[in-house]
């Protein structure tokens, strides 16, 4: 009995430790038999983050999306990670330690330079810039958009200031400001020196693109490709009988004073405020505990979805088509949240942010707004007339299928086309000399 025990236990250790090693490792997207090959084979550089669940969010949910969409156009994709970070680094030089993670990548030098082409986000491929490879940079957005987008506490209108001098009351948050900006201030110059070194950077929408021209970026190496969601936001849901309008928010709120006040935290408050007899859900995602609960008894008629698994989504907002999806950040590089919103039939209200003013049209499909009180004043025009609010709805569900996931794929395939053809011609000249 003890020795059948020892080896299940044995059994038990050697199953575990395959699974670490499996998530340690970097691994090749396996191509299907059914589809051509391209012949073009991509390096992914990603942060020290291995997850692979439906919970991943901006970046490391766009990186892994981007690949299994390329894979399935016959585009073999690998992924990169760094191992080595530094430790108990000060919170002024956290920026350079996250950048010098990045260095650990150089272990796995002769494997990356094996592939066409080098992509990452933002910097991360910064340790390859070196070496005689095309590298790609992609940009959700930028650093630098955060730093212009988010001012101090002391600079909002007096109805923001009082919302988080309530979250600072309650100790939700430590501070009213963050007490450095140092480590983004790094990341940004470094953000601009791999951009203008790079053969390409693709910019998710015109005010990413915009943002990389004010860094420095020469026009000719910028190309503009949107974001795509995951093609379950486009299946039919279960037939369930239409709710009342609520108003919806979806998205990440964050955890510290500074990433509320970029997604515009006070914003949703005051418009929730503003509208004490109307309905509201919230599906959004905080590791702030405080926050959570606070959010959950602060409003009348509130439902709140937190961390939800992302595949569930579309079935809690299936009861909400013709609801009012407000985005209320101060900056956004792309913003999916509006896209997956949109796919299911929500009107949006949105700040001129990321990709909102390429493809909302006022009146048609959405509202573009400037301030709290014009955002108040679009929620009671379309709460008042059904028949646009649904009409509009239909219009927004039709916007969101510009952004299925082949159209991603098909963008990035023939930009990596180019970049392989010009690279050879490159090489053909120099060797030629």
């Amino acid at each position: 009995m003890q020795k059948k025990e020892h080896g299940f236990q044995r059994r038990a250790f050697y199953f575990t430790r395959s699974l670490i090693k499996m998530f340690a490792t970097e691994r090749v997207e396996s191509l299907p038999k059914t589809i051509k090959q391209t012949g073009i084979k991509v390096a992914f550089i990603h942060n020290e983050k291995r997850i692979h669940t439906d919970m991943h969010t901006g970046a490391a949910q766009i990186n892994r999306f981007m690949a299994q969409s390329l894979v399935v156009s016959g585009v073999q994709v690998r992924h990169f990670y760094p191992k080595h970070q530094l430790s108990d680094t000060p919170i002024h030089l956290r920026g350079i330690a996250n950048i010098l993670f990045f260095y650990s990548l150089l272990e796995h030098k002769n494997e990356v330079l094996k592939y066409d082409i080098i992509q990452g986000t933002t910097y991360t491929p910064l340790p390859f810039l070196v070496f005689n490879k095309p590298v790609v940079c992609h940009f959700g957005s930028t650093v630098y958009g955060y730093l212009k987008s988010v001012p101090s506490t002391k600079k909002l209108p007096q109805k923001e200031r009082s919302v988080f001098s309530e979250l600072t009351k309650l100790k939700i948050i430590p501070e009213l400001d963050l007490k450095t900006f140092r480590p983004m201030e790094d990341i940004a110059d470094i953000e601009i020196i791999t951009a203008t070194r790079a053969n390409t950077c693709i910019a998710t929408s015109i005010k990413v693109k915009e943002e990389l021209e004010k860094m420095g970026v020469s026009d000719k190496k910028i190309s503009v490709i949107h974001n795509a969601i995951e093609d379950y936001w486009f299946k039919p849901q279960r037939n369930i009988e239409t709710q009342a309008p609520h108003l919806v928010f979806l998205g990440r709120l964050g955890n510290d004073v500074f990433t509320l006040k970029l997604k515009g935290f006070s914003h949703l408050v005051n418009f929730y405020r503003a509208f004490p007899e109307v309905s509201k859900t919230t599906i959004c995602m905080t590791t702030n505990r405080k926050l959570k609960e606070w959010l959950k008894v602060s409003f009348p008629k509130h439902y709140m979805y937190v961390n939800l698994r992302k595949d569930l989504i579309p079935s809690a907002l299936a009861p909400l088509f013709g609801s009012i999806l407000f985005l209320s950040s101060r900056y956004e590089g792309f913003s999916l949240s509006l896209i997956e919103g949109m796919s299911q039939g929500l009107v949006p209200i949105s700040f001129s942010v990321g990709v909102a003013p390429e493809i909302i049209q006022n009146g048609e499909n959405g509202f573009i707004v400037s301030t709290e009180r014009e955002a108040e004043e679009r929620a009671k025009e379309l709460l008042s007339d059904n028949e646009k609010r649904l009409s509009m709805a239909n219009n927004a569900k039709k916007t969101a299928e510009k952004f299925r996931s082949e159209n991603i794929a098909a963008d990035l395939t023939l930009l990596y086309k180019r970049i392989k053809k010009e690279y050879r011609e490159k090489n053909k000249t120099d060797n030629g000399r």
